[in-house]
């Protein structure tokens, strides 16, 4: 006798996305745009939208975040459409979204939690999903009460005696305990990591940042020409930074790292738990900005960045705003754009991950940044000494070299790195242009004219 298969799919979720600004914020100017990336969101995270709420609002209701008859138009909507699921665009104190639960009868989470479920199906590295569970943990902490409402304390009795601890306290604990682990293991990860940095100091690092799906991952794929390098047309495709040397001319290289994207109302708890993986923006010698051009609300998403950045400490770093998708938008509309960032953002890039060329301008920018911060010297070195003379050709970009008496004096441009192992080996170096961090007394510094 044959037996049917078992269908293990689970069933999609019906999703209602909920959106409440205040009357008095620009965010009340941006509702379809909010709504359409909270869509957006949802279908990465699996769920159906069958429907949208909206209501503005002086202030959150303290209890249900939306005032009390627009919770009872949701209750009907959810039973019109067979939603199985409320999403908010903002995120809910814990006792908002247990009440809203109870009052609608369907499962509710906010934004906060949807990108952290997200971010979890999407981590593929150790240190990733390490990341996300403690973002996860520290976001589930102060909610634990609305999910064990139905268990009642431990009752006393024969082999039941003692502390009379609640199962609420005791996954507290462990949470806590788990949260400990997992902040011990990710400070191992970071003094890895820095290791890892150590190794590359002599090179000039790139950072890639910007709001998810603006085109970082394309724009890495397209300048070290490599197809490994994962790209989507979905939010978060990225968690782990990825780093390739790419060629920007005249036989430089960089090291260009592709970071996690931002989004607005990014969870603290994940910015917290990304910071190990941000250092690598924060070592980097320059911060290239991307932002997607052709999208309707790039200065928002522009200054959503901007903040994160400020947050992690970022603001003072050297940055530059690349303008990306340029080739996506039509020739109104890009000179529209161009103008416009010519009065916000001077001296920003247009460019285009997919056209033949479309990144020539940003390789150049990238070369002429990585000249101005290697400083330009004399290095007066021994005629005899041909392994340091090879190495300064080696490791820097000599300019021009000549001979006095039974020295060769080079001029050229060179790394920190580089400088300090010439001062180690008692070499006479004078910085000409630019500027070194050595104090060595062998390093000189000559007035420019």
């Amino acid at each position: 006798m044959s037996r049917e298969p078992i269908n293990l799919t689970l069933p999609v979720e019906r999703a209602i996305l909920v959106s409440a600004p205040f009357k008095r914020s620009s965010a009340k100017h941006f509702v379809d745009e909010h709504l359409q990336e909270l869509a957006r969101l949802a279908d990465t995270a699996g769920a159906q939208v069958v429907g949208t709420l909206t209501q503005q609002l002086d202030r959150p209701h303290p209890g249900t975040y939306l005032g009390s008859g627009k919770v009872e138009e949701l209750k009907e909507r959810i039973k019109e459409l067979g939603a199985t699921l409320v999403i908010f665009d903002d995120e809910l104190s814990p006792a908002q979204g247990k009440n809203v639960e109870l009052i609608v009868n369907t499962r509710v989470m906010d934004r906060a939690e949807l990108i952290l479920d997200i971010f979890a199906t999407r981590a593929r590295s150790n240190e990733a999903r390490m990341q996300v569970e403690l973002a996860q943990l520290e976001y589930l902490l102060p909610r634990l009460t609305r999910m064990w409402t139905h268990l009642e304390k431990m009752r006393g009795g024969i082999g039941m005696r003692g502390p009379g601890e609640t199962q609420l306290e005791t996954d507290r604990r462990l949470i806590q305990h788990r949260i400990r682990i997992l902040k011990e293991r990710l400070a191992d990860v970071e003094r890895a990591r820095e290791v890892q940095r150590q190794g590359r100091h002599t090179h000039f690092r790139v950072a890639l940042v910007g709001y998810t799906n603006a085109g970082k991952s394309s724009i890495l794929r397209s300048m070290a020409n490599d197809s490994d390098v994962f790209v989507e047309d979905r939010l978060f495709a990225t968690l782990d930074p990825l780093t390739r040397e790419v060629e920007v001319g005249d036989g430089y290289t960089v090291l260009l790292t592709d970071t996690v994207g931002f989004i607005r109302k990014l969870p603290h708890h994940l910015v917290a738990s990304f910071r190990a993986t941000l250092s690598e923006a924060r070592e980097a010698d320059l911060l290239l900005h991307v932002i997607d051009s052709s999208h309707p609300a790039w200065e928002e998403q522009r200054d959503v960045v901007d903040g994160v950045l400020n947050d992690l400490g970022l603001s003072e770093r050297p940055l530059t705003y690349v303008m990306n998708k340029m080739d996506a938008i039509s020739a109104e509309d890009a000179s529209s754009v161009r103008e416009r960032v010519a009065n916000l953002m001077p001296n920003s890039l247009f460019v285009s991950a997919l056209e033949p060329g479309g990144l020539d301008g940003l390789k150049a920018t990238l070369l002429h940044s990585m000249r101005n911060q290697r400083p330009i010297l004399e290095v007066h070195i021994p005629a005899a000494n041909g392994r340091l003379i090879a190495e300064v050709h080696r490791d820097g970009e000599v300019l021009d070299q000549r001979a006095d008496d039974d020295v060769i004096v080079l001029r050229a441009r060179l790394d920190e790195r580089t400088i300090g192992r010439l001062r180690q080996s008692g070499v006479r170096v004078i910085v000409t242009q630019g500027v070194t961090r050595s104090t060595s007394p062998n390093v000189a510094a000559v007035p420019l004219p």
